[in-house]
C-alpha cells in the first residue's frame, strides 16, 4: 500500500508544480510525508516538514469547536437566536440561531460573488468590524433560516464575533488559550495580517508563466472563516483531539458531529464511505490549497497544505483515501488541448465584468485577467466554449458560451 501511495503521489506531482506538504498517518505510523517547493522564493528557502501554512476555510472547524466549548460551559445556547450573543449594533434577525450559522443554513446574504466589490477591493482596506457588518452582512436575507444550505463565510465571521462578545477575549486569544495551548499546538496561530509568524510559507500564484506573491488582502476580514496558520504536526494533534473526544461531553460531541444539510456538520463535512465515516474540510484562496481528512474509527489522517494553488487537493486527497482502502486509482492526465484558431480564440476576448472578469489574447495565448488587470491566468481550450487554467489541476472547465441573445457569457456575465 505504501508503494502504491508513493507511486501515485509522485506520478501526480510530476504533472503539477506543487509547493507544500503531504502527510498520511495511520494508527500513529507515517505512511507518507514529504515537503515540496519553496516557502520563500525571494530567499531561496524550501518548504520543510515543519513549515506553517495558511489553512483558509479549514479554519472553520476551530471556530465551530470554540462555539461548542462556550455552549458546554453554558455561556451560550446554540439553539437560541445569534443576536443574543452579538454586540447590540449587530442586528441579525431573531430567527437566525447559532446553529444556523454553524451549519451554513442561516439564509444570510452571501457576498462572495464577482459582482460584489469585496475581493480585490474592500478586503484590501483597513478593517472595521462595524463597517464590514453593515456593508456586507446586514443585508436582506437570501432565504429563510433553515431552508437551504449555502456555504457562506459571513456565518463564521459572525461566530467569531460571538466568541469575542460572550467570552470577553479576542478571537485569536480564545482559540489559543482554549484550543491550541491545551493541545500543545504550538505551531498554530491566527493571522491578523500584521504579526510575524515564524516558519510560515509565503503564498504564490502564477501571473502569465511566472510566480508572484499572491494579491494582497487584509486577513482580518477572514476572522472565524479562515486566517488560521498551522502545520502538519499540529493538525495531527487536532485529529487526535477529535478522535479521542476528551475536551467536551459526549452529548456536545454528538451535536458537533451531527450531520445537517448537504453533509455538513459544524465546520466539517461528513461522508459515509468505504463502510466508515470520513470527516473533512478544505480551504481555497489565492495561493492557498488546504485539505484534511480524518477517519476516526481507522485512525487515518490525511493532510495536504500548499502555498501555491497548482494541485487539486480534493482530487489528490480522495485518491490517497482510495489507495488506503484498497481501491485502484489512476492519475488523471492533464486536459487535452482542443485545437482552435487565433481568430476563434479572440472571439472569447472582452470585458465581462469591469475590473473583475476579462479575457485577453496576449502573444498568442488566452488569459483570464483579474484584479483590474494585475493578475493574468493563462487558460486554454479543451472543447468549444470550455477552458481550463494552464498551471492548475482544474476538474471542471470554465464555460464561455452564448446566451439566448447571442451574447458571449462568462460566469453568467455578458461581454460588453
Amino acid at each position: 500500500m505504501q508503494i502504491k501511495l508513493e507511486a501515485y503521489i509522485n506520478e501526480y506531482l510530476a504533472l503539477w508544480d506543487f509547493y507544500g506538504i503531504i502527510q498520511v498517518i495511520q494508527q500513529g505510523k507515517v505512511l507518507f510525508e514529504n515537503a515540496y517547493g519553496y516557502a520563500s522564493i525571494e530567499f531561496g528557502i524550501k518548504n520543510g516538514l515543519h513549515s506553517r501554512f495558511s489553512t483558509a476555510s479549514l479554519s472553520k472547524q476551530f471556530t465551530a469547536f470554540a462555539i461548542m466549548l462556550l455552549h458546554e460551559k453554558g455561556l451560550l445556547d446554540i439553539d437560541q437566536p445569534a443576536k443574543r450573543y452579538l454586540p447590540a449594533d449587530m442586528n441579525v434577525d431573531e430567527s437566525v440561531t447559532v446553529h444556523h450559522l454553524l451549519s451554513h443554513t442561516s439564509g444570510l446574504y452571501n457576498f462572495y460573488h464577482f459582482k460584489d466589490d469585496f475581493f480585490g477591493q474592500y478586503n484590501r482596506l483597513e478593517y472595521s468590524q462595524q463597517d464590514f457588518f453593515k456593508r456586507y452582512i446586514d443585508k436582506k436575507p437570501a432565504a429563510p433560516p433553515g431552508a437551504v444550505f449555502d456555504y457562506n463565510n459571513s456565518n463564521y465571521n459572525l461566530l467569531a464575533w460571538i466568541i469575542e462578545h460572550v467570552s470577553g477575549e479576542k478571537y485569536a486569544d480564545f482559540i489559543r488559550n482554549h484550543i491550541f495551548l491545551p493541545l500543545n499546538m504550538m505551531n498554530s496561530d491566527v493571522d491578523d495580517g500584521s504579526k510575524p509568524i515564524i516558519n510560515r510559507s509565503s503564498n504564490y500564484v502564477k501571473d502569465y508563466d511566472v510566480y508572484i506573491k499572491s494579491p494582497y488582502h487584509n486577513e482580518k476580514f477572514s476572522i472565524g472563516a479562515g486566517a488560521i496558520v498551522s502545520n502538519c504536526e499540529d493538525l495531527y494533534l487536532w485529529h487526535a483531539c477529535l478522535r479521542d473526544r476528551n475536551m467536551l461531553s459526549r452529548k456536545t460531541y454528538a451535536r458537533f458531529f451531527n450531520v445537517n444539510q448537504n453533509n455538513y456538520c459544524y465546520g466539517l463535512e461528513h461522508h459515509h464511505i468505504y463502510g466508515t465515516d470520513r470527516y473533512s474540510h478544505g480551504g481555497d484562496h489565492l495561493g492557498v490549497s488546504a485539505y484534511m481528512q480524518s477517519y476516526f474509527e481507522e485512525d487515518i489522517c490525511i493532510i495536504i497544505l500548499s502555498n501555491n494553488d497548482a494541485v487539486n487537493q480534493y482530487r489528490l486527497g480522495n485518491a490517497i483515501s482510495d489507495i488506503l482502502h484498497g481501491v485502484d486509482v489512476e492519475v488523471h492526465e492533464k486536459h487535452q488541448e482542443f485545437p482552435m484558431s487565433e481568430t476563434l480564440l479572440m472571439e472569447y476576448c472582452g470585458t465581462y465584468l469591469k475590473d473583475k472578469i476579462q479575457v485577453e489574447f496576449i502573444h498568442g495565448k488566452l488569459y483570464f485577467t483579474r484584479f483590474s488587470g494585475n493578475l493574468h491566468i493563462e487558460i486554454y481550450p479543451v472543447g468549444e466554449g470550455k477552458f481550463v487554467r494552464r498551471y492548475s489541476d482544474q476538474t471542471h472547465p470554465y464555460s464561455i458560451t452564448q446566451n439566448e441573445n447571442g451574447e458571449m457569457t462568462f460566469f453568467g456575465y455578458a461581454k460588453h
